[in-house]
């Protein structure tokens, strides 16, 4: 327990340093939300697959893969991952070259300009308030770790993680989330080749062999579709909802205005070949879950204070057993700063949306005053403190008792956030003309669509074979709906050849 305190010391004490040096370089609400233009493509490709590593999946989803197997294997890492690689390579080159072109500071300020409508940039705004799921998902997780490995409360855990991580994304924004982010995503690289490499004895040892004992305790556990599994039960629910799903987090404002850190083309062709070289690499971290399938039985995930079972519990269970003491302290003060890595990177972006698109714009509406663009973003600066710490707050009640399966409630909440963004940035991107109503109706069918079906699907249509309960099955029909009249509209309006975008 001491050196894992000690340890956590000093990482809190070297991410502060980073945060203070962030502060030094935040001038204003601009750096604050994107940073002035000097960052490295590769500092910047760091950044990126370190935010997207999150405590989902360092933590999180290889429970997913304990509890149902091959199926969740593939649809978590292969499927959700080739979809999100592509998506980003896709987008990445026209978004930065519009908002470096509209002088946009966050997505829905983007799609906003995009689109000539502020009313649509604080619809955005709004919709990105669902991040605030994908935020509990990672303290709840996080939660997890600092209590095994501190020994202190969940209640103390939240306090301590909460105050620490607004602390320094309070001072320093996007400058102190890029340093830190290095810091934080250079060990994740060195955590996961130790965690999967720790699994490479199981993987030799053929008798009997590995995937073989995985089907002595259940033959679905190796089957690339799960018949007793409710979640990963048909190829739809696998693999198509796990490929679009991956491609529609790209659109999380936390991702996508990454480009908007980098002057040119060439910086953001540097900045992707290393960010999703990184994130091949986080990506396959979840496969740990097999090795926790192997070596825990699942009586050891049980809740000793509830005693239901938690498979939220397999990835620290599996290092704690696996390592020596003193190593698990060392991953899981790593795991922790995985969570965080992502964790404050959703807190830049979450405040500068709502103080940039949601604020100003109401502020704008009903204030009789005319204020220049300079007082605008020095109101914004100001309101997005106060908003990180109302977000933090918030995030602090819900995590006091936390929902019983963290990975859905943010697939749930973070899903819906996506899916409501696809229409208007792919659109954006690959059309000239794209009418205002059409993307405000499909980003609208969309939102509906996903919450509906998740919430309503299963008792609506209870014949259908798909897997409602999966929020990746929802979110693809809801992608499905929107993006089918997008497209038609959009290749309609845009017949001739010059009028695409290159």
């Amino acid at each position: 327990m001491t050196l894992a305190w000690a340890l956590f010391l000093l990482y809190m004490i070297g991410t502060a340093y980073l945060g203070w040096r962030g502060f030094r370089k935040t001038t204003n609400f601009g750096s604050f939300a994107i940073g002035s233009g000097d960052l490295s493509p590769y500092v910047v490709g760091i950044t990126m697959a370190a935010s997207v590593a999150s405590a989902a999946t360092f933590i999180i989803n290889p429970g997913f893969i304990y509890v149902h197997g091959l199926a969740a294997f593939m649809h978590f890492v292969v499927a959700v991952g080739s979809g999100f690689c592509l998506m980003l390579v896709v987008l990445s080159f026209r978004f930065r070259r519009l908002g470096e072109s509209t002088h946009a500071l966050t997505m829905p300020h983007w799609i906003g300009n995009r689109f000539g409508s502020r009313g649509f940039a604080a619809f955005f705004a709004l919709v990105n308030l669902f991040a605030l799921a994908f935020v509990v998902l990672i303290v709840g997780g996080l939660s997890i770790v600092m209590q095994q490995l501190l020994g202190v409360s969940n209640t103390v855990a939240l306090v301590i993680m909460l105050t620490f991580v607004t602390g320094y994304i309070f001072l320093g924004g996007t400058y102190a989330h890029v340093f830190t982010n290095t810091l934080q995503g250079t060990l994740m690289i060195l955590v996961s080749l130790l965690i999967l490499g720790s699994g490479i004895p199981l993987l030799l040892d053929h008798s009997p062999g590995f995937f073989e004992r995985l089907a002595a305790q259940d033959a679905n556990l190796v089957k690339w579709v799960n018949p007793a599994s409710n979640l990963y039960n048909n190829v739809f629910s696998i693999y198509i909802s796990g490929f679009l799903i991956g491609a529609a987090l790209v659109c999380q404002p936390h991702i996508l205005t990454k480009a908007l850190y980098l002057k040119s083309d060439r910086q953001v062709r540097r900045y992707l070949f290393i960010g999703v070289a990184v994130l091949a690499l986080f990506f396959l971290l979840p496969f740990a879950g097999f090795y926790a399938r192997i070596t825990l039985p699942q009586d050891a995930l049980m809740d000793p204070v509830t005693g239901v079972f938690r498979q939220d519990l397999a990835m620290t269970l599996y290092i704690k057993q696996a390592f020596p003491g003193w190593t698990f302290t060392v991953i899981s003060v790593v795991l922790l700063a995985a969570g965080m890595s992502t964790l404050d990177g959703i807190l830049v972006s979450l405040s500068t949306i709502t103080a940039n698109d949601l604020f100003l714009n109401v502020i704008g509406r009903f204030s009789k005053r005319e204020r220049s663009e300079e007082e605008r973003l020095a109101l914004a600066y100001r309101a997005s403190h106060v908003i990180l710490i109302i977000i933090a707050v918030a995030a602090f009640i819900i995590c006091l008792r936390p929902p019983k399966l963290l990975g859905i409630f943010g697939q749930v909440g973070v899903y819906g956030m996506a899916v409501a963004a696809v229409p208007p940035l792919l659109g954006g991107i690959l059309f000239r003309r794209l009418p205002l109503w059409l993307v405000w109706a499909t980003s609208a069918l969309a939102l509906a669509t996903h919450f509906l079906l998740y919430f309503f699907g299963a008792e609506w249509f209870p014949g259908a074979p798909l897997t409602f309960a999966n929020p990746g099955v929802p979110a693809t029909l809801a992608i499905l709906v929107s993006m089918v009249p997008t497209l038609a509209i959009g290749f309609y309006l845009n017949r001739t050849h010059h009028q695409f975008f290159a």
